[in-house]
């Protein structure tokens, strides 16, 4: 497998302030849905320029969460975001990673004649049946990614070098995940199963951990993975490689490290199939620049293979 990187540009609002902690993407619209996972609002990047959408009410009074402001436990920290159609039902469906029970939300956002619009949902129940089906501790979740499969949606946990733990994915069924995305079941009655580990192999002793997905209409899934010196799912650590790889079920098919940007590691935080190709496919991946005044930086990606 061979990576090209396209285009890159940086993410700006229209005024002017950063697209910030950027950490997944999906399409809506004309355009993608970009997920700030520190903040309330996500971006819609269009032709047109790039909108704030609001994706979750103010928390405690706050549309905006750092470390340095103690609000960091606050942050919704969405992680995967997924389009997803059922029925009559279209939009994009946000994920928190599940690292603390703040982060165990959704939302879900679907255009209305006025603009987008969106609902949240409580998944506590959800994500005690993923960490079941995983067999992982409690504060040790950290889904960071997602894609769907027909009927059944491939959610990622990312591996941990500190508990020597593999990435990982269950899947949930689409349609029951979005009746309690929307309120309609209770989270714990969404079907979890089908679970899979995946070694990516390490960089400098730290493993390549998944950080989101993108299905291929072939069954196959690229994952991006980043080698993060971290020591728990909540606090972010330098990071030393970043890479794609090509998975087909639990197989490992190829591991190909991202191009330099200089001395920089881009670590891509959301990755999206944007278009299939007879030799292989191009997406498009968000960069968090770990600097809430700098803007995240999108990606145009060719993969070969």
């Amino acid at each position: 497998m061979r990576i090209e990187v396209e285009h890159e540009a940086l993410l700006r609002f229209g005024t002017g302030s950063p697209v910030r902690a950027a950490s997944a993407i999906a399409p809506l619209g004309d355009g993608w849905l970009v997920a700030q996972d520190d903040a309330t609002h996500a971006a819609w990047d269009r032709p047109g320029g790039t909108t704030p959408v609001r994706v979750l009410p103010a928390v405690d009074g706050h549309e905006v969460f750092s470390s340095s402001a103690g609000t960091k436990h606050l942050k919704p920290d969405f992680e995967a975001a997924c389009q997803i159609q059922v029925d009559d039902l279209v939009g994009v469906l946000l994920l928190g990673s599940g690292s603390t029970r703040a982060r165990m939300r959704s939302s879900f956002v679907t255009l209305a004649t006025q603009g987008p619009t969106f609902v949240v949902a409580d998944l506590a129940g959800l994500y005690d049946a993923v960490a079941d089906a995983l067999d992982m501790p409690a504060g040790q979740l950290n889904l960071e990614g997602a894609c769907r499969h027909g009927d059944r949606l491939r959610w990622f946990q990312r591996g941990s070098a500190d508990t020597a733990t593999p990435s990982a994915s269950v899947e949930v069924d689409v349609h029951e995940l979005l009746l309690a995305a929307t309120g309609r079941i209770r989270p714990d009655a969404v079907t979890v199963d089908g679970t899979r580990r995946y070694q990516l192999g390490t960089v400098r002793g730290i493993p390549l951990a998944v950080t989101d997905a993108a299905a291929l209409p072939d069954g196959r899934i690229l994952v991006s993975a980043a080698a993060e010196d971290t020591p728990n799912p909540v606090d972010d650590g330098p990071v030393v490689a970043a890479a794609l790889a090509l998975l087909d079920d639990d197989r490992v098919q190829a591991v190909t490290p991202l191009p330099h940007r200089g001395d920089a590691v881009q670590k891509i935080e959301g990755l999206a199939l944007h278009t299939v190709e007879r030799s292989g496919a191009r997406l498009l991946g968000v960069v968090d620049a770990d600097d809430p005044a700098t803007p995240s930086t999108l990606l145009h990606l060719r993969v070969f293979w």
